[in-house]
């Protein structure tokens, strides 16, 4: 069986209108192949996407970005480097927003 380390985990919301939510974990299972699972979301809470990165189906489309344009391949420049990338988009997206754990807080 596979075995699963998480590595990074967190939701974070934006003056209750924008949820950034993290999930990174080390893996040995041959679905990922690089050894991470991970999903890097940022969005309104309504629903509506800005930027997520993840590799769900890493063995038949790769490592993906997604945005409201669309879905592109991308290069993996290792988990880490990833995860720095994202953050830096999340700064550009949320300037101006205060973080908070608490969905509630608006």
């Amino acid at each position: 069986m596979a075995g699963y380390t998480e590595v990074e985990e967190y939701t974070n919301y934006y003056s209750g209108t924008l949820v950034e939510s993290v999930t990174v974990r080390k893996t040995d299972d041959p679905k990922y192949p690089c050894g991470w699972d991970y999903s890097l979301h940022f969005g309104s809470v309504e629903g509506d996407l800005l930027v997520r990165y993840d590799n769900t189906h890493e063995r038949t489309k790769g490592h993906e970005r997604h945005t409201a344009d669309g879905v592109e391949e991308i290069g993996f420049p290792g988990m880490f480097e990833l995860l720095a990338r994202f953050q830096r988009e999340v700064v550009t997206y949320r300037d101006g927003h205060t973080a908070t754990s608490d969905p509630e807080v608006r």
